[in-house]
């Protein structure tokens, strides 16, 4: 089972930027998979409100896919050696407000379902 660890998160003020991280532990992929195997993927969830998709990252090429509402505004990027996801989170507006969760699936497309490994998140408030 992968373990995803998030941070990054807090508090900003409308416009600003924050950067999350994902890090993945080494010690729970098998013998014949690293985190280069998995495609990643950001949710989040605002209270009260259902899971949304934020943006995914492939195995191969660096496909990504991104929800419209972050189109532009957010990146999404990994470092393998580092075993870590990041999403970079620019011109930040109060609608951005939510937990934000990381999430993996092994050698899956970067359609916005299929994830079974989940971290636990981290908050993002957005002031206005």
């Amino acid at each position: 089972q992968v373990q995803l660890v998030e941070s990054g998160g807090g508090l900003v003020q409308a416009g600003g930027s924050l950067r999350l991280s994902c890090a993945a532990s080494p010690r729970t992929f098998s013998t014949y998979t690293t985190l280069s195997d998995y495609t990643m993927g950001w949710f989040r969830q605002a209270p009260g409100k259902e899971r949304e998709f934020v943006a995914s990252l492939g195995i191969i090429g660096g496909t990504t896919n991104y929800a419209d509402s972050v189109k532009g505004r957010f990146t999404v990027s990994r470092d393998n050696t580092k075993n870590t996801l990041y999403l970079q989170m620019n011109n930040l507006k109060p609608e951005d407000t939510a937990v934000y969760r990381c999430a993996a699936k092994l050698r899956g497309s970067v359609a916005s379902y299929g994830f079974n490994y989940w971290g636990q998140g981290t908050q993002v408030t957005v002031s206005s």
